[in-house]
């Protein structure tokens, strides 16, 4: 038996699972994802990466401004699905939507609920120091986040991730988890465990203020900053040159000994002091120009001892 759904997502994240369920030979009726936007130099518009892959593999593809239209509304129920498969899509589903499928919709989340409900939970898991996350299959209902968990995976986060490497494993992780999940909705064995209210946190959205680099914190809390927020939008700092202050992202730092005012220069390998402790900074990349190791950043960049960073 397979079930008749419609899949929602917009991201690379998304894309793996739209991979995996079509794989599972169930029918897609219809892919939703956000419209395409105006990116780039150019400001030529680009189809999300759900959207390509949707196109690609044959498949019906609406992009709504938004699901709480009716017209949108009343078409989503007339196609009569099983259910609805949702990852990252970048809208809040109203209730109208919740129910129309027979089974209602799923969503995949890239946390262990109720820990890092929200935007960013890969982000933030790094960012608090977390040593385990994962992904999990919910039963959506009104609340962000709140439904019951259908399936759940544990994933251990590493010294060395980043946000990025950390995205990577959580998606591979979460698009094996759904053949397994609709195959045990089939057969009835789906067993729903409601979320307990204790240890809720919140993961919002990053903001622009919080990605630059606050030297006076500890340097552990400095150096989960930073692989939180690498690749992207990337923990920054400025480096004074001739010609003015230069942002400078760091990609990845780790923490170490070494004491000095925040923020100053404490040798020539960018061991940077902190408000406690000291973070190395291993990987780099100045406004306008490529990642790079640290060795290759000092080759063009001079960063004295002593040398206070802002």
């Amino acid at each position: 038996m397979t079930l008749r759904l419609a899949f929602m997502g917009t991201p690379d994240f998304a894309a793996a699972s739209l991979v995996e369920i079509a794989a599972a030979g169930h029918e897609i009726v219809r892919v939703y994802t956000q419209p395409p936007r105006r990116k780039g130099r150019g400001k030529s518009e680009q189809k999300t990466p759900v959207h390509a892959l949707a196109e690609t593999l044959g498949l019906d593809v609406h992009t709504p401004d938004s699901f709480r239209d009716p017209a949108v509304l009343a078409d989503f129920a007339s196609l009569d699905l099983d259910l609805a498969a949702v990852v990252a899509y970048g809208q809040i589903l109203p209730q109208a939507a919740l129910d129309a499928p027979r089974l209602g919709c799923l969503n995949l989340h890239a946390s262990l609920l109720p820990r890092w409900r929200g935007a960013a939970p890969i982000q933030r898991a790094i960012m608090a120091g977390d040593e385990l996350t994962g992904v999990q299959i919910m039963q959506m209902e009104a609340g962000l986040d709140t439904g019951p968990i259908l399936l759940s995976e544990t994933v251990r986060i590493f010294p060395h991730d980043t946000a990025g490497s950390l995205h990577d494993r959580l998606m591979g992780a979460g698009a094996q988890m759904w053949p397994r999940a609709l195959a045990a909705l089939e057969r009835g064995s789906l067993e729903a465990v409601p979320q307990s209210g204790e240890g809720a946190t919140y993961a919002k959205k990053i903001t622009n203020d919080e990605a630059r680099i606050d030297w006076s914190q500890p340097a552990m809390v400095v150096a989960h900053q930073i692989r939180g927020l690498s690749p992207f939008p990337g923990a920054w700092f400025e480096l004074p040159t001739a010609r003015g202050p230069v942002r400078v992202k760091v990609h990845f730092a780790r923490a170490g000994d070494g004491a000095g005012a925040p923020g100053t220069v404490l040798d020539e390998a960018l061991l940077i002091a902190c408000g406690s402790g000291a973070v190395r900074l291993t990987r780099l990349q100045r406004e306008g120009k490529a990642a790079m190791d640290a060795d290759d950043f000092l080759r063009g960049n001079t960063l004295a001892a002593g040398t206070v960073l802002d």
